[in-house]
């Protein structure tokens, strides 16, 4: 018994640890936007057109490819504990300015429904603070969509 308790923690440590290696930058920017989308409980129209939109011009994907890019980022999402694995992963390979970019994101995807939930605005500011960003620049990428 003991032995097929201790298999099944080593199967979920290595499962995690496959996760990790495949999470790319793209998804792990995706993700996060994810969160930000569907924060406030509504799957908003605009929302999910906007999401689209971003992916595919930030990083220059085909149509199917962002469809793709956006199921896994939503099943990920759904089944992440927290922040970290992705906020990680863009802090390896972006640059502040790149990361200054990603909040801008979030901030107009938070917007795009009209209204920014008080729940988006805490979100925003935990991934700005796990991806290492000042306060002025949270705020700069606030202040670009004129709330």
């Amino acid at each position: 018994m003991l032995m097929r308790i201790t298999a099944f923690f080593q199967s979920l440590n290595e499962q995690t640890t496959t996760e990790t290696i495949e999470l790319s930058v793209e998804m792990a920017c995706t993700v996060l936007l994810c969160e930000v989308m569907k924060a406030d409980g509504h799957l908003d129209e605009s929302e999910q057109a906007l999401l689209t939109t971003m992916i595919s011009e930030q990083f220059s994907l085909e149509p199917n490819e962002v469809t793709e890019l956006i199921q896994q980022a939503i099943e990920l999402s759904e089944h992440a504990i927290d922040f970290h694995q992705f906020t990680s992963k863009i802090n390896k390979h972006y640059t502040p300015q790149e990361k200054a970019k990603i909040v801008t994101l979030l901030w107009k995807l938070a917007i795009a429904d009209g209204e920014v939930a008080s729940i988006e605005e805490h979100i925003i500011r935990r991934i700005s603070d796990l991806l290492h960003l000042s306060h002025a620049q949270y705020i700069d990428a606030k202040n670009v969509i004129k709330l």
